[in-house]
């Protein structure tokens, strides 16, 4: 592989799919390596997904991994922690994404590094490009101006089947095995009605690490005025710790895609729906997808 090469992130989700496949046809496909970094915690049509993509580009997706060095899995990450999700963002993200890529880049050469920030999220882009100006960013959505939903099109024309995460009512696809740490209370609110077994494992996480840590660990906060933290499930020794039960979860607004940069500073403050990351079940923008299944 020859220095200078185009790095386009392949993170499980349509908007860093079709941003490799620009990076491709712009670049050339000799110039450009595809690179997956897995948590081993993904929902399995994600493989299913990446297969169908890998045919697409004509490329392999390269994947590394964090996994197996010093954590043996994510949960091993939360219990080594004692921590799930914080100020600074989730720790799983830090230590699975964030770092492992940081690795790789003090052991690669590269021109550019692209990401799949799409036409909504040029404030984050913006931020990572002054913030993070060593890893030379390029966003190849924003050159198009394509949308998560032009996206989404894209891989429907290519006959190429969006992740499932989609069609269940979510905007990504993240760390569905377990479900994702900085999904907001609307997001926790919808995995307690639709999968009950995934709430009721993260609560008892929660609870564990409490008991580890001896002070409340939880995923959520109480956004409000009144503010705190909130668990999944009411813990008997903190009873005036709210649980999601007596919270109202809002509507999610889109974000992101994961891809080790969740905690990227944006240009201004963030907005109460901007923490309860881009999931919920009120959602309309792939219900065409759903319909047609």
């Amino acid at each position: 592989m020859k220095d200078g090469c185009i790095i386009a992130w392949w993170s499980g989700g349509v908007t860093s799919a079709v941003t490799c496949k620009i990076c491709i046809d712009l670049y050339g496909i000799e110039n450009v390596r595809i690179i997956f970094i897995d948590t081993f915690n993904e929902d399995e049509d994600t493989y299913r997904f990446k297969t169908d993509c890998e045919e697409w580009y004509g490329k392999d997706i390269e994947t590394i991994t964090g996994i197996g060095g010093k954590y043996d899995s994510i949960q091993d990450v939360w219990i080594k922690n004692k921590s799930l999700n914080v100020a600074k963002g989730a720790i799983c993200s830090s230590s699975l994404k964030k770092r492992v890529r940081e690795i790789w880049e003090e052991e690669n050469t590269f021109k550019h590094q692209a990401f799949g920030f799409e036409i909504s999220e040029i404030k984050r882009a913006t931020s990572m490009k002054l913030n993070n100006e060593k890893i030379s960013p390029i966003f190849p959505l924003l050159m198009y101006g394509y949308s998560k939903k032009d996206c989404v099109n894209i891989l429907e024309e290519e006959g190429i089947d969006v992740p499932q995460m989609y069609k269940l009512g979510f905007l990504n696809n993240n760390c569905f095995k377990t479900g994702c740490v900085q999904g907001g209370i609307g997001y926790w609110q919808k995995i307690k009605r639709d999968f009950p077994e995934k709430f009721n494992t993260m609560a008892d996480m929660e609870h564990k690490l409490t008991g580890i840590k001896g002070e409340p660990v939880t995923m959520l906060k109480d956004q409000s005025k009144e503010g705190g933290l909130v668990f999944l499930k009411p813990h008997p020794d903190y009873p005036k710790v709210k649980d999601i039960s007596m919270m109202k979860g809002r509507e999610p607004k889109p974000l992101f895609e994961c891809n080790g940069f969740c905690y990227t500073n944006d240009l201004e403050e963030k907005k109460q729906t901007e923490s309860e990351i881009n999931y919920g079940n009120e959602m309309n923008l792939f219900s065409e997808i759903k319909n047609k299944k």
